[in-house]
């Protein structure tokens, strides 16, 4: 299987073919499971998620920070801004730190190869770290902001990727098609890709879709709507735990039960691979403020959830924010 290949045979499906989604003292643990999750024995058990922390004045400007990620190990975030150097409307930045325990660096921009001029956001990343997933509105393409991939050979440069190409129209559409989420299933092989978009047919705005491939040589299914998480509002950003039997959401409170302010994180579980995924749960107070969270990104060991927020109390309009819990057991 070869990721590159697969770019480039990406590339010229795409040329014949021819959105954006306040902290104090931690809460106290509590003993829970993920909501919806059946008990086995080794399920992990969490602690409450801790009040939100913002990521501070380094990261966050005056403008707009917004749909962070993330990296495996822990120690490089990339999101989404528009402070001064970026060449668009919002630029994707990364930022780096030398331990979890250190603070985060000073952001640098992905360069040209893949930031443009128009909003290019909202990063998602394959497990080996070689291929970024991404969407922007400033490349050309299928519609108004399409899906696109890039590639690097070395996974520790965070500034080497090589040019970004369209993941093509059978998979984007003549509308909206934005905030990736990709993972390999460890049971059936399969690859899969979530993103959110506005193409006819959804319950409502933004919906959920989900397309699938069973290698990096073949093509991606056509997308379906993922009915089991939406709701007939807006339903957009998506991230999924390792163990991928939990997946957080940005959804709207309208139409669902528990909401908070306009737009909230939630939750939903499976038991297996082959269970359906519960109704969506929201994070409650504790996380969730009365205005705008959005856009969420777990970490590989679970314990950390970023988003970004536009509660009271930040340095901008939307900043970049972190939850934590710990894992109580097993």
């Amino acid at each position: 299987m070869r990721e590159r290949s697969t770019i480039l045979m990406l590339c010229v499906a795409a040329v014949v073919a021819a959105c954006s989604d306040g902290g104090s003292a931690p809460m106290a643990p509590r003993a829970s499971l993920e909501p919806g999750a059946a008990r086995r024995a080794a399920d992990p058990v969490w602690s409450a998620w801790s009040t939100p922390e913002n990521l501070g004045g380094v990261i966050n400007t005056t403008g707009i920070e917004q749909h962070p990620t993330i990296s495996k190990d822990g120690l490089s975030l990339f999101f989404a801004s528009d402070r001064a150097g970026t060449r668009g409307g919002l630029d994707l930045w990364v930022s780096h730190r030398a331990s979890k325990d250190d603070p985060w660096g000073a952001p640098e921009n992905l360069g040209p190869n893949i930031n443009s001029a128009g909003n290019d956001l909202a990063a998602a990343f394959t497990r080996n770290g070689h291929t970024l997933y991404f969407h922007s509105n400033g490349r050309g393409g299928c519609g108004g902001a399409d899906l696109f991939v890039a590639y690097r050979t070395h996974t520790q440069d965070d500034l080497a990727w090589e040019p970004a190409q369209n993941l093509g129209c059978s998979v984007n559409s003549s509308l909206e098609d934005a905030g990736p989420t990709i993972w390999e299933d460890k049971e059936t092989g399969l690859t899969t890709l979530l993103f959110t978009s506005t193409r006819g047919g959804g319950l409502g705005d933004f919906d959920i879709y989900q397309t699938t491939r069973v290698d990096d040589d073949s093509p991606w299914s056509t997308p379906v709507n993922f009915t089991a998480i939406n709701s007939p509002f807006r339903d957009t950003r998506t991230t999924i735990t390792r163990d991928q039997l939990t997946l957080f959401i940005s959804s709207d409170v309208a139409g669902r039960t528990g909401g908070i302010g306009g737009q909230d994180l939630w939750m939903s579980t499976r038991a297996d691979f082959s269970s359906p995924w519960s109704t969506p749960v929201n994070l409650g107070a504790g996380v969730n403020s009365s205005t705008f969270d959005g856009a969420p990104s777990i970490s590989f060991d679970g314990t950390e959830l970023y988003f970004f927020s536009d509660r009271g109390g930040g340095f901008g309009k939307n900043d970049l924010y972190v939850t934590r819990r710990t894992r109580l057991h097993p």
